[in-house]
């Protein structure tokens, strides 16, 4: 079986797609043999395509107000346990003017889907960051929208969206949401923001309730189709005032294991070893930038409202300042080899765009 499932990694590799039941059979296999041999691949490829350059974005979560009700989601509308902010205009600036003296030249404004900060408010503060920081990439993460709000953003100065469609299944879907939000809405969005052309950013969680290797396969499937310039992936973690409080958290082993198999599937992909991965072991994101993945995401936050963006149990980095967070990122990169770099950061398909 072993051996059956490197041949599946070779084809993989060639052709960065495999059929439903190949792939399928894939996942089953993943155990710590099929892991040895895929990272060294994984990691080869991203050398190709970026060398040894680690991207760094800086977040800001300037919000922890939503709409929604989705029920992995510690900031979700019912959680009356979430102790609620948002940050000011001149407090995101204030974030980006720190995250620039740091060499940060991504900002990623995530948030909930709070309804006081309105397109037109959102198009406002994308404009003045932008102005302020004219050589910087903005990135916005703040959920589903119709088109003409994504297209005004765009045309503000955002150039990348972040959206993870969580599951590709509608079923798994109907298990992690509430009856008012829909899988083909989400998806659509995605497509909407690739027309416009965002550099799109999509993703799911690995381990989540009721999540099979069949579902994890329409996952890939989908991203294969989507084709996106980022995806972000990282193991479900529970948030205790949440209906799965009690779930079983995803594995550090599986969450690798798809991020090297993602890798081998989009070459050119901009691939985050995320935070949550860092909240399940010590060493996670390392972990994950030797799995195949390039892009990590300090939090510029205030101090004073990391803990509050729960959106799941025991996060890291909740106290650090921005600086602390960066250096000590810059010091676990160097320490495996990788280097944290001064850049835009851009996928390699717009790399007319300045560094």
């Amino acid at each position: 079986m072993i051996q059956k499932n490197k041949k599946r990694i070779n084809l993989l590799e060639q052709q960065h797609i495999l059929p439903r039941e190949e792939l399928s059979a894939l996942l089953d296999g993943q155990c710590e043999e099929l892991s040895a041999y895929l990272f060294p691949k994984a990691d080869r490829i991203r050398r190709e395509n970026y060398g040894t350059d680690i991207y760094v974005r800086g977040l800001i979560e300037f919000t922890n107000y939503c709409r929604n009700d989705c029920y992995y989601c510690g900031i979700r509308r019912s959680n009356r346990s979430a102790q609620r902010y948002r940050l000011t205009e001149e407090e995101i600036l204030g974030c980006c003017e720190e995250g620039y003296q740091l060499g940060f030249r991504t900002f990623v404004l995530q948030g909930g889907e709070d309804p006081i900060y309105a397109p037109e408010r959102m198009e406002a503060l994308v404009r003045t960051i932008k102005s302020h920081f004219p050589d910087c990439a903005i990135t916005l993460s703040v959920g589903e929208h119709g088109k003409e709000t994504y297209q005004r953003w765009f045309d503000a100065g955002a150039e990348r969206y972040l959206l993870r469609h969580e599951t590709a299944d509608d079923s798994h879907y109907r298990i992690l949401h509430p009856p008012e939000l829909s899988l083909q809405h989400r998806k659509q969005c995605l497509w909407d923001l690739k027309e416009i052309g965002y550099q799109v950013g999509c993703g799911f969680m690995v381990g989540s309730p009721g999540q099979t290797s069949a579902q994890l396969t329409e996952d890939l499937l989908f991203i294969h189709e989507l084709q996106p310039e980022m995806v972000g992936i990282g193991p479900f973690i529970p948030q205790k005032d949440t209906p799965f409080g009690k779930e079983t958290a995803g594995t550090l082993e599986k969450t690798l294991f798809l991020l090297g198999i993602i890798r081998l599937m989009l070459p050119q992909v901009l691939l985050p070893a995320t935070t949550a991965l860092g909240t399940i072991h010590p060493r996670g994101r390392e972990l994950g930038i030797q799995a195949g993945a390039n892009v990590c995401m300090p939090n510029l936050s205030p101090v004073a409202v990391r803990e509050k963006y729960a959106l799941y149990d025991n996060k890291i980095c909740t106290g650090d300042e921005a600086a602390q967070c960066r250096n000590c990122l810059a010091a676990r990169m160097q320490s495996i080899g990788y280097q944290v770099v001064v850049s835009r950061g851009d996928h390699k398909s717009r790399t007319s765009t300045p560094q």
